[in-house]
């Protein structure tokens, strides 16, 4: 998949009061591959799409709040417009320190190798 064309997606990250949150929103008919994620968060969906976790296709469909077990590596595919929100809590103070605490596989990252990124830090 890095080997294909890149499809640009925005990433909304905001740290606040403890936690860390990170927004995409994948066009229809979008593949994306997710990075191995090494602790466990919450996931959240709103729209039409599949999910590929471990070893199963599941269907995504309106807003679902899905527990995200560490360890895994996740594949979606968006039928409408999907737009994925995966949170956790943490004390980092910046985007790159969250994203190297969820992840080994950080410089994989789209928010990383595409400057589409929005960023809120409270300080709270």
């Amino acid at each position: 998949m890095l080997e294909t064309e890149q499809v640009p997606i925005v990433t909304d990250h905001v740290l606040h009061a403890g936690m860390y949150s990170r927004t995409i929103t994948m066009p229809p008919y979008t593949p994306l591959v997710g990075a191995l994620i090494k602790i466990p968060t919450l996931v959240i969906t709103v729209g039409d799409g599949c999910v590929y976790v471990d070893g199963e296709w599941k269907i995504v469909r309106g807003y679902q709040v899905i527990p995200g077990c560490k360890g895994r590596k996740q594949a979606f595919f968006s039928v409408g417009p999907l737009i994925i929100t995966m949170i956790f809590p943490t004390s980092a103070k910046t985007v790159q320190e969250a994203e190297e605490e969820f992840t080994d596989e950080h410089e994989l990252l789209l928010s990383r190798r595409q400057d589409l990124n929005t960023v809120t830090i409270t300080g709270e």
